[in-house]
């Protein structure tokens, strides 16, 4: 077990706490002030296009100064700063100025504890699912108990719920210490040859294409229940429930991986991933299908992240180890995840919100089909 297992288990419960809560509850609070679902669209997708530029800017900065632990704290207070324009003013403009803040100093410091983690266990990813899962319980935690409070107070307390947990993020930052780098007796091949290969290309692509069909959950899911006439504490059920599930998978994932590898458990995160979405789509009205699909969370989310976590490996570690994980955020949930949500906002108003989900199965579809060719180029060409 890592030394800073305790540390870096803290930092992403708070993490997660703040992001969930925030993500899980936002189309709400926006709606609630009288924004349409275009507006929304575009105010949540700043979550995923700020993760092209934030995750590499600080990568870049924590992996050249070597003081990732000081970068963490510093986009702690400046994240917060931002956050603090959701509690005045109610324009789209405002808004949008407080998204782009927020999300530029966040989007970097999941990457950056995972570079961490990675450099503190040396290559064996063993514990690696024990200390994320404490990310997801920190999601289940909070999505939970906001759930109860946003019901009793309204949605307007959501910011000052979320700014909260914003603070004791920082707070556990102050908890962790620098991990010194593994010394690679050659020198890294340069980062651009490395993003030239056809099997970095096609992987990218792949994950680019999961989590754009994933924004039909984080960006319109919470909409898509309301709409449907569920309360707010089944719609943080709901999510819990997911998180759950995505919880238990990250606990006992390592003999799965032992056994079967990367290739192979990304192949199933697809294959659920498919029918998940086909079956939210179609029924909305249909308690148990929800329930069901929300389980599969486990292998559309923690299956797939840890699977794209360890095939990363075979690409960028040592120095490269930072600005791998951003580049693997930047691109899936940055550049995927900003043109899912806009794609899928569109498509909600002009063909109902039922069909967003069929069009994520069929984006579901098209990773699967890069993954497969990542993969049989990876072994063709022996890296």
């Amino acid at each position: 077990m890592p030394v800073q297992a305790f540390s870096f288990a803290l930092f992403l419960f708070c993490y997660y706490a703040h992001a969930g809560t925030w993500s899980t509850y936002a189309t709400l609070f926006f709606a609630d002030h009288g924004m349409t679902v275009a507006q929304i669209g575009v105010l949540m997708s700043m979550i995923q296009v700020l993760r092209i530029v934030g995750p590499n800017v600080w990568g870049y900065v924590a992996d050249h100064y070597d003081r990732r632990v000081l970068v963490l704290r510093m986009a702690g207070f400046a994240a917060l700063v931002g956050f603090s324009g959701f509690l005045f003013g109610s324009t789209f403009t405002h808004f949008m100025l407080a998204m782009i803040v927020l999300n530029l100093f966040t989007s970097g410091q999941a990457p950056i504890c995972e570079a961490l983690m990675l450099s503190e266990m040396r290559g064996d990813l063993t514990f690696y699912g024990r200390i994320r899962m404490w990310g997801s319980i920190g999601f289940i935690v909070s999505v939970t108990l906001a759930s109860y409070a946003l019901e009793h107070y309204g949605i307007v307390s959501l910011p000052w719920v979320a700014a909260a947990l914003l603070v004791l993020t920082i707070a556990a930052a102050f908890r962790l210490k620098d991990v010194p780098r593994r010394q690679h007796k050659t020198a890294p091949p340069p980062l651009m040859s490395l993003l030239r290969r056809r099997e970095v290309i096609a992987f990218f692509a792949s994950t680019a294409l999961m989590v754009s069909a994933h924004t039909s959950l984080y960006t319109f899911y919470s909409l898509y229940l309301e709409r449907n006439g569920y309360s707010k504490t089944v719609i943080g059920g709901m999510w819990s429930l997911g998180v759950l599930a995505e919880v238990l998978l990250f606990y006992y994932q390592a003999p799965l991986f032992r056994r079967w590898g990367a290739k192979v458990m990304m192949y199933v995160t697809l294959a659920v991933a498919l029918v998940r979405f086909l079956m939210i789509g179609f029924g909305p009205q249909v308690v148990w299908l929800l329930v069901v699909a929300q389980i599969m969370h486990a292998a559309t989310f923690a299956l797939h992240h840890s699977s794209c976590v360890m095939t990363l490996q075979r690409w960028f570690s040592g120095p490269l180890q930072a600005r791998g994980q951003a580049l693997y955020m930047s691109i899936s949930y940055g550049v995927g995840g900003s043109l899912g949500g806009l794609f899928l906002a569109q498509w909600w108003e002009r063909a109902g919100p039922q069909s967003v989900y069929y069009v994520a199965a069929v984006l579901v579809l098209c990773s699967s089909l890069a993954a497969v060719l990542s993969y049989r180029w990876q072994e063709r060409d022996g890296h």
